[in-house]
């Protein structure tokens, strides 16, 4: 047996995950956005690249070109970088729901 055909049947095996009812959530994660970039990298540029990009926040979705304008690092050496700033300027915490 190959190891695809092992894998197969573990994914048969396991039920699907079944999303929840409920309410929304506006914004996108912050590391989702951070996937779609490149490091090392300018803030000029990720402003540029993803700055209309609503991230979401403990006190609801913010712009990316917003937040970024507090923050004094001009250039993000790694994904992770880009993450701890962001996450430290717009908090981090339960996400409010519409």
């Amino acid at each position: 047996m190959s190891d695809n055909e092992e894998a197969e049947e573990v994914d048969e095996a396991e039920p699907a995950i079944e999303l929840g009812e409920g309410p929304e959530v506006a914004g996108e994660p912050i590391a989702r956005v951070a996937s779609r970039l490149t490091w090392p990298a300018k803030r000029s540029d990720v402003v540029a690249q993803e700055g209309d990009a609503a991230v979401r926040s403990p006190d609801g979705p913010r712009d990316l070109d917003d937040v970024l304008a507090d923050s004094e690092v001009p250039l993000f050496e790694s994904r992770s970088e880009f993450v701890a700033e962001v996450e430290a300027l717009v908090g981090r915490g339960p996400v409010a729901t519409e």
